[in-house]
Order: structure tokens, then C-alpha cells, then sequence
């Protein structure tokens, strides 16, 4: 259980943005100016050329105080190329000078002889700011010891002051990271990620001819397995149990670009619990796949069987006697789902062709984060090697990793561009476990901080909005606050009618609705997109783990957990709230706790009565009045992780206890973890469906609420001119014309969702405060 005094709470901040240069109202400035200026020194090794021609294994070394850097050993080389740039963080130097000493690595002693030195006085160092040019680099002859310049070489760097904002700044060597050898040093640069693009494979599998059987007295059991890298599908059994069996049953994949594997398909016949027989295979290279943009009949073609057969000489012959019978497609009118609904990034569809315009910019700044608790320990004492992550859409960004620091300063922004304004960026925080190299860093997991999450429709446009959000993290003992992140956020519009106009446009693309995916595939193909991108984002250099995908893409928050079914629940009550205080009010309006409000009541009741006609005008009319008396109430910042809501402060260590289980379960007793999995299973869904009435409920009062305040602004303008239409339309036409249109033929309907529908899906809901 977590302590009373603990502070959840979202607190404002005052950060010196853009070096002093930037309010909460400017606009952009520069393309750094929602972060604080970080200065360092740069150092950018690039070449040498006439070193001594005896053994020459030279490498530089930088040394800066008590920072040091070294630049790779190039055997045998007397004109060595580094190209490597070296960073000093200017707060942290206590020298006056810099030193440059090229050294040859001998192998055969301890000691690396050093080939000449240069020297750099700090104060004389010219300073660069970009958008002015690199500055160039400039030959310098190499001196001994003594500052005498002989036949010793020379050296090409560049050398000056500058900010984050410099482009040398990713790649450079940190001296925050001066305790990080080797191959490790590349796991703490910054780095940007793009997702893969994904694409719904379809494969519709009609039918098989002629297949062959080792046994030909028995009925086959006819299955179709698929496979696309280490994902497997398999049919039904085919219920015509012959040897032209038939499905007409539909198989999807998640496929990856570029499409590296093929698909591969195998009828088996089933001849027992364990035991199975290949009647043929064959491979299908997806690039040779049609796509198509909406749901269009495609061609089915014809594949040979290709089957192994071993003579009495046990040599292998490849027969082609059966033939499958089947449709592929790549779906490019779907939004491939990674994340869960509620927060997701995005929601266009795979085509570019299908893409709406942008809306705006998302700018993010990472400042730094202050409060962190030990992560893992090492020589003894505890220490955390921050570093975060932020998604959007398909772009990922990392931050450089600051070692041994309970108070990382990041100082890194990025942008992203908007497409639809209901949508979440999620920014996490992990403690890097691989800087030490060898196996153990390899085996280790990095170590999840904390998580926030924003919704940019609850974001002012063109406002900075700068925040400390708490990290939390949920563990088998409770809740833990592990520090505090401080963000800087600006959505900027680009085209307001865009925008605005987004509130009326179906959440997903029209695939979703002209062709539905039931909750089974949803639930499938969500599971093989997590673990593509994970496999993808793996093998980038630097990987981003595949505990850190998961855990930003909120992989797992669909098992069972008692503690947010209560807490959905008490969501929901909460929402129908309003009911019970309008009760209230009427209670005391019948009870004359007020006679003034109590007359005005009837006075109001007998002018319905009497003109039923001004009922509807003047229901819009005070919806409109309600909703700009509590413009002035409206909230200041976007929501963030709420405890109170999550009930993680009021629950038993029992309820933690079944939410960290493994799924399946790893209690014993094989009866009860049967019933006991069954059990969760269906609690889960009892726990999502519970949910999403709480949203729907939820979204109903955040109508007026201000919450998203486009969203509000447009419903109250909708009033007001429903108020006049009302008003001047009579009531039996309106009647009339409703009830005619509720009836309309079903020639007239179409499958797309109505515009009050898509703005009631894009109204905000308490689903991004839960934790």
C-alpha cells in the first residue's frame, strides 16, 4: 500500500524555455524552444596525416578536466580517419583548457607512447548556433611534450561552443555517459524510430482438389495451416471430409514492410491427437499479393500442391497432384491496430492514398526529470541510467540515456505531425540495463520508471503548456510514485476548418465499416502487430527493447484485473451522477427550499405548457447558458494518471496479487487453474464492456465540460442554431420529417457512421486518466 503523503498531483512549472525567450501564448520561435538551452563544447576529431611511419595504431584522446574521450585504434595506419565528434557539457567543466593527444596503442606494453598534443584554451573558443553552417574543419600541427612543433603530424578537427540544437549533437560522444566503454555507448544516443508499415493480409481459403492420401481407406480430416515468419493460422476442419475438401474461411495475418517472408500454406490431414500428415505445401511471396483500398472482389487463383515423397532408394521427389484453391490480399483501407483503442496515436489507414490532411504540429519537449528512485545497484550503492521514450503515430523517439543521475536533465525536443486531434501521445521513462556489455547485459530488461499519457484534443491550440506529471508504477506490493517528469507541450493547428472538421469524420477508415472485423481478429491481429513491431524495433541500432514496445503500447491491458473492473464501475456511477443531482434540485424545488427558484420553476413549467413549441429552444437554450457559465471553470491542463480513480490506493495486496499473475494462471491445483483462467477470461470482458459504457457515459457530460474545448465550442454552437431552427420550424414538421427519416428505405442508408456519431466518438472520456 502506498503512503497518505505521497503527492499524485499534476504540478505547473515556470521552466526557462528557449533561453528566456518563450511565454505560455508565443508562437514557434525557434526549432528548439520549448526546452532549456543545454551548452556544450564540441570537439569533432576528423583525420590525420603524416604520423611517425614506425608501428602506427594511432587514436586521440580528449581530455577535458576530469572528462576524457577516445576516438577508435586504426592499426597500421599513418592517415587515420575518426570522423568522430565528442561533447562536453559546458556546467560541468572545471578546466581552463582543452587537451588533444594523439597516441599509438601498443600492443606489446601498457603504456600507449604518445605522437604529439594540442591545446585549447576554453574562453577562446568560438561559439556556433545553428542555422549557421558547420563550422569548418582546420589542420593543426601536432607538438611534444615540451610545445615544440616537429615532424609529428597533423591533425584535422573543429572545435567550438554550441547548444542541443547543433546537428553533431545525436551522434556525439557525452560526457554524462564518460563511465559507458565499448560497444555500450551506442544504447545511450538519441535516437528516432519509425514503425514499420503494416498491412492486414487476407486469405480467404475456398477449396482443394484432388489430394492424396497416404491412407486412402480412411475419412481425412482436412485443415489448412498458414504461416507468415513464426505467426501460424489454422482452418477449421473441413466439414465435407473428402479429398476436394472446402472452407470459404478467411485467415489474416499481420505483414510487415518491406516483406521479407513469404506466406507459407499446408493442407494436413489429421490423423490423430499427435499425430498429423502434410498432403502438400506451397509459398506465396507477398510482393505478388494484390492490394486494394476498399472491399472489392478479387480474383481467386489456383496453387499447386507441392508434396515430398521418398522412393525405396530414400531419395525425395517433389510431386505437384493437388492444387488449393484460395484469395490473398493486402487490406490497405484498414488502420492496423498496435495500440489499444482508447489510446491510440493514430488512426489512418495503411494507404497513403486514404490519409486525410494534416491538422497542425504536436511539439514535445523532454526538460528533465527530478525524484527518481534507484533502479538497480551497482558498487554497492543504487543508481538509475534514465532515458524516455515517446510515441506518436509510427514515429518513436528515444532520448540519450544519463547515467548514474537521479535527476536526468534531457532537454530534447521533437515534432510530430497531426492528422486527427483525438489522439494520445504516450512518453515513458526506463532505466537502461545495457551499458555494461557482455552476456548480462543482453539477458537484462530495462526497467520501466513511469508513463504519461496526453490527449491533444484536450490541448489549447498554439498554447505551451508546461507540466510536471508524477510516474507511477504499479507492482505486485502496490502503487509507487518513482519521480517526476517535467514535459513542455505545444499543438500548433495548421487549418482550423481541418481540424474542426475532423469532429465529424468516422474515428477509422471506412474499411472498418464496409467491412467489419469481428472482436476475435480485433483482439488476434492486435496481438501480431505488437509483436512484429516489437521484432522490428529489436534490430535497430540502438534496439529498442521489446519490453519497452510492450509496455508503451499497453500490451496485456485487456486481462482481468478486480481492481479496474471496480473501478470502471465506479466510473460509470459517477457519470450517471448527473441524474441523481438533478433529482436533488428538483427535491428542493418541490420542498421550497428557495421560493424564488421554486416560483421561476412553475412560472417556466406553465410557459411549456401553455407553448410546447418553446420546449426544445429553450432545452438547447440552457445547454448553451450551462456550458458558458462553466467556461470560466473550464481546466487548465490536461488530465493525467489519476490514483483516486484506479482505486491503486484502496486495494488489498490480494487484488495486486491476482493482477501481476501469469496468464495462465500459476496457482496449483490443475482443476482450479482451469476454472480459475475461465473465470478471468470472462471477467475481462465484463471488465471492457463495463468500461466502455463508463466512456460513453463519460463523454455525454464532457460535452459541456470544456474538457476538449473545440469539441465544446462546436456543440454549443450546434445549440444555439438547433435553438432558432426549433423555433422557427413548427413542431408536427420536425415530428414529421424525423419520423420519416428514421424509416427511410434502406436503399437511402449507407454503413458509415452519421456526423453526431463521429463527434460523440471524438469527445474525451477519463479512459487516459486510468492507470
Amino acid at each position: 500500500m502506498s503512503e497518505p503523503d505521497i503527492d499524485f498531483s499534476l504540478k505547473e512549472t515556470s521552466p526557462n524555455l528557449g533561453g528566456g525567450r518563450v511565454s505560455g501564448s508565443e508562437k514557434l520561435t525557434s526549432s528548439f524552444d520549448l526546452v532549456e538551452q543545454l551548452h556544450f563544447l564540441y570537439v569533432k576529431m576528423v583525420r590525420a596525416k603524416g604520423l611517425p611511419p614506425s608501428p602506427c595504431n594511432p587514436f586521440v584522446e580528449v581530455k577535458v578536466g576530469n572528462y576524457e574521450g577516445t576516438t577508435k585504434s586504426l592499426e597500421n595506419n599513418p592517415d587515420p580517419e575518426w570522423n568522430q565528434v565528442f561533447a562536453f557539457a559546458k556546467d560541468r567543466i572545471q578546466a581552463v583548457t582543452v587537451e588533444i593527444t594523439v597516441r599509438n596503442k601498443e600492443s606489446s606494453t601498457n603504456v600507449d607512447k604518445v605522437v604529439g598534443k594540442l591545446r585549447f584554451d576554453i574562453p577562446d573558443i568560438p561559439s556556433r548556433v545553428p542555422p549557421d553552417s558547420p563550422l569548418a574543419p582546420q589542420w593543426y600541427s601536432l607538438e611534444d611534450e615540451n610545445g615544440s612543433k616537429g615532424e609529428r603530424g597533423e591533425l584535422m578537427l573543429a572545435i567550438w561552443m554550441g547548444t542541443q540544437a547543433d546537428e553533431a549533437f545525436p551522434d556525439a560522444w557525452h560526457s554524462d555517459a564518460a563511465s559507458v566503454n565499448g560497444e555500450s555507448i551506442a544504447n545511450t544516443r538519441s535516437k528516432v524510430y519509425i514503425s514499420p508499415r503494416l498491412w492486414y493480409l487476407r486469405i480467404n481459403i475456398i477449396q482443394a482438389q484432388d489430394l492424396v492420401p497416404m491412407n486412402n481407406k480412411r475419412i481425412p480430416q482436412v485443415y489448412v495451416k498458414a504461416m507468415l515468419g513464426n505467426m501460424a493460422l489454422r482452418s477449421r476442419i473441413s466439414p465435407d471430409k473428402s479429398l476436394n475438401p472446402t472452407w470459404n474461411e478467411d485467415l489474416m495475418f499481420v505483414a510487415a514492410e518491406p516483406f521479407d517472408d513469404p506466406l507459407m500454406l499446408s493442407v494436413v490431414d489429421k490423423l490423430s491427437d499427435n499425430k498429423e500428415e502434410i498432403l502438400g505445401s506451397c509459398s506465396i511471396h507477398l510482393s505478388k499479393v494484390e492490394k486494394r483500398l476498399m472491399p472489392i472482389p478479387i480474383e481467386a487463383n489456383w496453387y499447386n500442391l507441392e508434396q515430398s515423397v521418398q522412393d525405396n532408394r530414400n531419395n525425395k521427389e517433389v510431386r505437384f497432384a493437388s492444387r488449393l484453391h484460395l484469395r490473398a490480399c493486402l487490406d490497405g483501407g484498414y488502420h492496423v491496430l498496435d495500440e489499444s483503442i482508447y489510446y491510440s496515436s493514430d488512426f489512418r489507414a495503411t494507404s497513403k492514398f486514404l490519409w486525410p490532411p494534416a491538422i497542425g504540429v504536436l511539439e514535445l519537449g523532454i526538460l528533465n526529470a527530478s525524484g527518481l528512485l534507484p533502479m538497480k545497484s551497482k558498487n554497492g550503492r543504487g543508481t538509475t541510467d534514465a532515458y524516455c521514450v515517446a510515441k506518436y503515430g509510427p514515429k518513436w523517439v528515444r532520448t540519450r540515456t544519463i547515467v548514474n543521475s537521479f535527476a536526468p536533465k534531457w532537454n530534447e525536443q521533437y515534432t510530430w505531425d497531426v492528422y486527427d486531434p483525438y489522439t494520445v501521445i504516450t512518453i515513458g521513462v526506463f532505466d537502461n540495463c545495457h551499458l555494461q556489455g557482455g552476456s548480462n547485459a543482453v539477458d537484462s530488461q530495462d526497467r520501466r520508471i513511469g508513463k504519461v499519457r496526453i490527449r491533444l484534443s484536450t490541448l489549447n491550440a498554439d498554447w505551451i503548456y508546461t507540466l510536471s506529471y508524477p510516474l507511477i508504477v504499479l507492482e505486485p506490493n502496490g502503487v509507487k510514485k518513482t519521480g517526476e517528469i517535467q514535459l513542455s507541450v505545444r499543438f500548433t493547428c495548421s487549418s482550423t476548418w481541418n481540424l474542426l472538421q475532423s469532429y465529424t469524420q468516422p474515428l477509422f477508415p471506412q474499411m472498418h465499416y464496409l467491412l467489419p472485423l469481428s472482436v476475435y481478429q480485433i483482439e488476434s491481429l492486435r496481438h501480431q502487430a505488437t509483436h512484429t513491431l516489437s521484432s522490428r524495433l529489436r534490430r535497430a541500432e540502438p534496439p529498442l527493447q521489446s519490453e519497452v514496445v510492450e509496455y508503451m503500447l499497453d500490451v496485456g491491458s485487456n486481462v482481468w484485473s478486480l481492481r479496474r473492473g471496480r473501478a470502471n464501475l465506479e466510473r460509470l456511477l459517477a457519470a450517471f451522477n448527473l441524474l441523481v443531482e438533478a433529482w436533488k434540485w428538483f427535491d428542493q424545488i418541490r420542498k421550497w427550499k428557495n421560493p424564488i427558484s421554486t416560483m421561476a420553476v412553475h412560472f417556466l413549467y406553465s410557459m411549456l405548457i401553455l407553448f410546447p413549441d418553446m420546449m426544445l429552444p429553450l432545452v438547447f437554450l440552457m445547454c448553451v447558458v450551462h456550458g458558458a457559465s462553466r467556461y470560466r471553470k473550464r481546466p487548465r491542463h490536461p488530465p493525467h494518471m489519476d490514483t483516486k480513480l484506479s482505486l491503486v490506493e484502496s486495494v488489498q495486496s490480494d487484488d495486486f496479487d491476482e493482477e501481476f499473475d501469469t496468464f495462465p494462471t500459476s496457482k496449483n491445483e490443475k482443476v482450479l487453474k482451469k476454472r480459475y483462467d475461465r473465470l478471468r477470461s470472462i471477467a475481462g470482458r465484463m471488465m471492457t464492456i463495463i468500461g466502455d459504457l463508463a466512456t460513453q457515459a463519460e463523454r455525454l457530460n464532457s460535452m459541456l465540460s470544456w474538457r476538449d474545448p473545440r469539441a465544446t465550442s462546436l456543440f454549443m454552437a450546434f445549440c444555439l442554431i438547433a435553438c432558432i431552427a426549433f423555433y422557427l420550424v413548427p413542431w408536427r414538421l420536425f415530428a414529421l420529417g424525423f419520423g420519416f427519416f428514421g424509416m427511410r428505405h434502406p436503399r437511402f442508408r449507407i454503413s458509415i457512421p452519421s456526423m453526431p456519431q463521429n463527434f460523440f466518438k471524438r469527445l474525451p472520456a477519463r479512459t487516459d486518466s486510468m492507470i
